[in-house]
């Protein structure tokens, strides 16, 4: 196909390999008839995260910039200024009264729900950031409103378009490297004390759901678990908070996962380093061992030969702000996502999709073996209530 060089569709099984991701042309057939409406997107939220979707919505062909919305009216007013578009700080009220055809949730964790769920009643298609939610029964239902509205529903899982996962990906579906046997997810990164301080949700159980784990781990372990594709049968986790007193939930965590296929994935996460390192993934596998971070990728055949790749960002948007780590894929799945919902082909990352690390992700935080947080040591606060530290897993957020 002129002009576009095809990606492995994460969350299906057609693979294709990837070096550069750019617009299709707009041609004949049904693309070219759902161009010639554009799809009026939303963004609920103009946090951090916002930029990634508010620069991908403005360069994307056939898309509109319907409005944005923040509770913070200074913030959704500079991101409405910059963009050219409607500011709002009620979403039900931009809902109701700019009827998009999609929006885009970049709210706290603990919002990604209740307003998946008011846009979905009203028709609206959903795209949420990670993760979906907190808990992983509120996920379930969600998904299942989705397809009874008959609506698309997708989750931010940007780092599977990254080209080493790619390559991996289709590596193991076309047999040359062959199942994974056994996998190591590994992550140290740094959070200073303010980056919770600061924060009116971030750190806590009942906002942000847990801490490395949810927030910055997701990403590597959605990574590891699309690689083994197998159904979890069992979890188990050690949390700690080992350097983040101002916080309740932990910044620390490794564990291991065991699956029907006889895989294992063991991982280790923590944010008290001194720099961002780059995540690591290892591989064995049947044919092989894989090596991948977010930037490059090392395969080893048991023949002797070595494949290798370095990653190649997308060519869709140039982003106007973001993080180093956040990469630059958010504009393929952004793309991806609106054709979609123009009809034009399936939803690779779908919320049914993300629910598979969801439920890992909670089950860490149900079943920890050892649990050490906030507090942990005194076990009450002066006042005798219980401390996050020692809360039951019902209260943490997850299930």
């Amino acid at each position: 196909m002129a002009g576009t060089k095809r990606r492995f569709a994460p969350g299906n099984g057609m693979a294709y390999a990837i070096l550069h991701y750019e617009m299709p042309p707009v041609g004949g057939g049904k693309r070219k008839e759902n161009m010639m409406k554009k799809c009026r997107a939303a963004v609920i939220g103009c946090g951090n995260i916002s930029v990634m979707h508010l620069d991908s919505i403005t360069h994307l062909e056939g898309m509109e910039l319907a409005a944005v919305c923040d509770v913070k009216r200074e913030r959704a007013e500079a991101a409405a200024e910059k963009y050219h578009t409607k500011a709002y700080t009620d979403y039900t009220e931009l809902l109701e009264k700019e009827k998009p055809d999609a929006v885009h949730l970049c709210l706290p964790h603990y919002l990604h729900i209740p307003a998946a769920r008011e846009a979905l009643k009203r028709g609206v298609h959903v795209l949420s950031e990670k993760p979906m939610s907190i808990r992983y029964e509120d996920a379930a239902e969600t998904v299942q409103l989705a397809k009874s509205c008959g609506l698309q529903y997708g989750v931010i899982f940007q780092c599977r378009y990254n080209t080493p996962s790619q390559l991996v990906k289709k590596r193991i579906t076309d047999g040359r490297l062959g199942r994974v046997k056994c996998a190591r997810s590994t992550l140290t990164w740094y959070r200073p004390e303010d980056y919770y301080a600061g924060s009116d949700w971030k750190g806590t159980w009942d906002k942000e759901g847990g801490g490395v784990i949810i927030d910055q781990a997701i990403h590597s372990l959605d990574l590891a678990n699309w690689f083994i594709d197998s159904t979890p049968v069992s979890v188990q986790a050690s949390l700690h908070n080992r350097g983040h007193r101002s916080m309740a939930v932990e910044d620390t965590g490794e564990g291991l996962v065991r699956y029907e296929n006889g895989s294992t994935l063991f991982f280790y996460a923590m944010n008290n380093y001194l720099v961002d390192e780059p995540i690591e993934i290892r591989l064995v596998c049947e044919n092989g061992t894989a090596r991948l971070s977010y930037d490059e990728a090392v395969i080893r055949y048991e023949d002797g030969t070595v494949e290798t790749v370095k990653n190649q960002p997308q060519r869709i948007v140039s982003y106007t702000g973001g993080k180093p780590y956040w990469g630059s894929q958010h504009a393929v799945q952004i793309d991806q996502f609106y054709r979609a919902v123009r009809g034009e082909e399936a939803l690779e990352i779908s919320a049914e999709e993300a629910l598979k690390i969801q439920k890992i992700i909670c089950e860490i935080y149900r079943n920890p073996v050892e649990r050490t947080c906030a507090e942990q040591l005194s076990g009450e606060r002066a006042d005798g209530e219980r401390t996050d530290g020692e809360r039951g897993q019902g209260d943490a957020g997850c299930v």
